[in-house]
């Protein structure tokens, strides 16, 4: 770890200058700029002077920040191949976000599982094929083909099917996270 860049880095995400920092932590300006410029290293109980006057803890300070992942191969993906569907997982760990985006493929005459009632919203975009979205609860269908979209509110329990003799695709996300 770069213990100088780390410092200079708290120091400006705080507003301090140097001088400000050194006042504070009751060293001398001069030995501040050199730790940053790493031409020097600090004690244990100077760093962590300086980590206090930083608004952290020495825990925090070494921590290491891990860059979120943003983009996603197919390598990420989990697959769940079911009876009656596929379903692509296509962002690991989604549960843990606000949105969960899955790549359903039906099969002819496969259908997807039920989804229950719920507080989210759904939106989903057919990219091959044809589906029919069912209300349970109604019995109502509604058919949504190769590049139409869908938008639900979780007021009603639902699925999707595919009645015809061709497979669909379909991307289908959650808010919050429900699949």
């Amino acid at each position: 770890m770069d213990i100088g860049y780390r410092i200079k880095q708290l120091r400006t995400k705080n507003n301090l200058t140097l001088e400000e920092l050194a006042s504070r932590c009751e060293l001398t300006k001069g030995f501040l700029s050199q730790l940053e410029r790493n031409l020097t290293s600090p004690s244990i109980a100077t760093l962590q002077d300086i980590v206090e006057a930083l608004g952290t803890t020495l825990a925090k300070f070494f921590q290491e920040e891990t860059e979120e992942k943003l983009v996603f191969t197919d390598d990420d993906y989990f697959v769940d191949e079911r009876e009656d569907c596929t379903i692509h997982w296509i962002v690991p760990n989604a549960q843990k976000n606000e949105m969960e985006p899955i790549l359903l493929e039906l099969p002819p005459q496969g259908q997807s599982h039920e989804v229950a009632v719920h507080e989210g919203e759904e939106f989903g975009y057919v990219l091959s094929g044809r589906i029919k979205l069912v209300n349970l609860d109604t019995g109502k269908v509604y058919i949504v083909k190769k590049g139409q979209t869908f938008y639900v509110k979780g007021s009603f329990s639902h699925c999707l099917k595919n009645d015809s003799a061709q497979p669909a695709r379909v991307l289908w996300i959650c808010t919050p996270p429900i699949f």
